[in-house]
């Protein structure tokens, strides 16, 4: 008993130091980028081909063109083409802004329908992943003979997005906006991305969560990205206020997605009937440059069949995260995320069943089992449009002891890719990506894959 209780005081001791280290190193990754930065204000040559983009439009005005344009309207024009760029949680895969723009005379009201058409081909060897998206969790153990390598394409990917943006006298300024994309069944059906309203500091609807950072994450041809990603998209209410252009401040009560692992005749999923909540505090210094830290608290309710009892417990995680531009074509991403409960919100996590698993030796009893995953990405501009990238991430998995051998541990991920943008609306990339499975009981298995990508915005 006394040696148990020791070895499982040095796990956990071996636990904590791991993640001291990475959140320590994350801390002064992000210190490094933030001084250097505020030492270095010249534009990066990432918001240099932004502002290629922002450049790139089709005004048609939709009630007559002004007899005269005016300094005012020119500036009242140019703010709300940037609203269609600046959005806290934006990502490197979102679709620019539309090249038509429908425009009201008086520049009050901007009106666009865009989207791209994204084309992805990639080839696995060494054992395939029975996915789209590159995933450490998904790498087969014991790969079928037949299945050892694969060629595949796909459409996925390709969106279509509505944005009006405006002001109002009465309310201020208010943005409606819609996004699908042709990623549902059999990868080709139309699903429903995004849908929200925006006016002035809340936004209501289906949205990127408050919980996730999307443009603190590195740019990658792999559709999943890196694999510890939080990325939920909810149904919320959201209030965000910004001061002087640098500090923002955000809370929301976010529709529930819970995955609590359900045992025949032991345990069973009990309805949601808690809003998650979710705050962030952020500070920038730039255009595209910012750390941030995020938390979420969330209600986990389980049935324990054998006391024909109902739990609740309580699940939460936090992210630090960050982006910058040291030096002018260098760019630096980073994330650190942990916590218990919060698996199901991205990463290779949300795969299984992990935000209530079984208590050990404890028939009928779930507990929220811990987690942490951290990604750095770096990227170097060698032109605006001409650039390269490399990406590691780690997702892991810190259940108690108990754990079936053949349970996940942790999943690493490396990407490493070229863009080039060939007009401002017309992009490809090549990429290496390759990953590691780790099981519990010390069984691994590596995956490789090349991908390529072309995408063209309208």
């Amino acid at each position: 008993m006394l040696t148990q209780l020791l070895n499982k005081q040095i796990r956990s001791r071996r636990r904590w130091k791991y993640m001291k280290n990475i959140l320590t190193f994350a801390l002064l990754l992000i210190a490094s980028a933030v001084c250097t930065a505020q030492s270095l204000r010249s534009s990066s040559l990432v918001d240099s081909q932004s502002d290629s983009l922002v450049a790139d439009h089709k005004i048609v005005y939709i009630d007559g063109k002004p007899e005269t344009i005016s300094e005012t309207h020119i500036d009242s024009l140019r703010h709300l083409i940037n609203m269609f760029y600046y959005d806290q949680f934006r990502n490197f895969s979102d679709p620019a802004a539309p090249y038509f723009l429908f425009m009201s005379k008086d520049a009050a009201l901007a009106m666009g329908i865009g989207g791209c058409v994204r084309m992805r081909g990639w080839y696995d060897w060494g054992g395939a992943i029975p996915a789209n998206g590159f995933a450490p969790y998904l790498i087969p153990m014991h790969p079928d003979p037949t299945k050892m390598r694969k060629f595949n394409t796909t459409p996925s990917g390709t969106t279509l997005f509505f944005r009006v943006i405006g002001r109002n006298k009465q309310f201020g300024e208010y943005q409606l906006y819609i996004e699908a994309n042709f990623n549902g069944y059999n990868r080709l059906g139309f699903n429903l991305k995004k849908a929200y309203a925006i006016v002035r500091d809340w936004t209501i609807g289906y949205a990127a969560s408050t919980f996730s950072d999307p443009s603190a994450l590195p740019p990658t041809v792999d559709a999943s990205g890196p694999n510890n990603k939080m990325s939920p998209t909810n149904v919320l209410v959201r209030w965000m206020h910004t001061w002087r252009d640098r500090i923002t401040v955000a809370a929301s009560a976010e529709t529930p997605q819970t995955s609590p692992t359900e045992q025949a005749g032991l345990t069973a999923k009990v309805d949601n009937w808690l809003p998650d909540a979710a705050v962030f505090v952020q500070y920038a210094w730039g255009r595209s440059e910012h750390v941030r830290l995020s938390g979420i608290v969330r209600s986990l309710s389980y049935r324990n069949l054998v006391a024909e009892r109902n739990h609740n417990l309580v699940g939460w995680g936090a992210q630090l995260s960050a982006v910058g531009h040291p030096l002018k074509p260098l760019t630096l991403y980073g994330t650190f995320c942990g916590g218990a409960g919060f698996e199901s919100l991205g990463g290779d996590l949300q795969m299984g069943t992990y935000d209530l698993v079984p208590e050990p030796g404890q028939p009928g009893r779930l507990y929220a089992p811990y987690a942490i995953g951290w990604n750095l990405g770096v990227q170097y501009n060698f032109r605006p449009n001409l650039f390269a990238s490399v990406t590691f991430a780690e997702s892991r998995y810190l259940p108690r002891d108990g754990a079936a051998g053949s349970e996940y541990k942790y999943g690493q991920y490396m990407a490493a890719n070229i863009f080039w943008n060939l007009t401002p609306r017309i992009q490809t990339g090549l990429e290496f990506t390759t990953g590691v499975r780790k099981n519990v009981d010390g069984e691994h298995r590596r995956a490789r894959r090349i991908g390529l990508m072309a995408q063209f915005s309208f």
